[in-house]
């Protein structure tokens, strides 16, 4: 695990934006294609038109593939849509083609979303591992990623694979991957950042192990890299210094 604490926020993202641009040109170079998880909510939105204003020119954007870690179970058009944020900052800004872009299937019901979801990945991945070359994650302030949250019965699926998931306390499903399937990522990299993180934080990286409270501990590739890209504010609470 490496972990990389900037001064602020802006700092923070040019350095995810670096090293996802730098993970995508190496994979792109030594196989021809990149594949990449993306997270969902306010935090990766700035990091992607980040990419978009800085990084344009930087990439081959034609061999990049997009999946989604996790979907909230709503239409496309919906403004909670984590494909419609990164729809309207990501993809239509660079023009990618919509063949590049795997989205979640939400007119399906959730069980047979998560399913058909499933069944997309090993397509694309065709008889290989099912290894992402970058996985992004955010953090919840109760320690949940992507839509693994606590005292959920995802917490518990050995499989990689897709997941449907009910969040009681929002009478809402979330679609997801499982842990075992970002754990067999390449690289893995959490973007965190303010002081409303902060205990989070300290709770996944160094409390000690209570995946059902804190279920972003169960992220620990199997052979891959694991890289924490945090702000000052957000790493405020680890006791040891990274």
């Amino acid at each position: 695990m490496k972990i990389t604490i900037a001064d602020t926020v802006d700092e923070t993202l040019r350095n995810l934006a670096v090293f996802f641009v730098e993970t995508a040109q190496r994979n792109i170079q030594e196989k021809g294609r990149f594949s990449v998880a993306l997270s969902g909510g306010s935090s990766p939105k700035k990091l992607y038109e980040l990419l978009v204003a800085h990084h344009a020119n930087d990439l081959d954007w034609k061999k990049v593939h997009f999946f989604f870690g996790d979907e909230r179970y709503v239409p496309h058009t919906d403004p909670d849509s984590n494909y419609l944020m990164a729809k309207q900052t990501l993809f239509d800004p660079l023009f990618i083609n919509p063949l590049q872009v795997y989205a979640v299937d939400t007119s399906l019901e959730p069980k047979q979303a998560a399913e058909a979801y499933t069944e997309t990945i090993l397509k694309f991945f065709n008889g290989e591992k099912l290894s992402f070359d970058l996985i992004l994650l955010g953090l919840g302030d109760n320690s949940h990623t992507a839509s693994l949250f606590p005292y959920t019965s995802i917490l518990a699926d050995d499989s990689q694979s897709v997941k449907e998931v009910f969040l009681n306390d929002q009478g809402v499903y979330r679609i997801s991957f499982t842990a075992p399937l970002i754990n067999q990522a390449d690289r893995t990299a959490f973007l965190v950042y303010g002081a409303g993180k902060a205990e989070a934080v300290r709770h996944v990286i160094e409390d000690p192990i209570d995946i059902e409270q804190f279920p972003a501990q169960l992220i620990i590739p199997v052979n891959g890299y694991l890289d924490w890209f945090l702000d000052r504010a957000a790493a405020a609470e680890l006791s040891m210094h990274y």
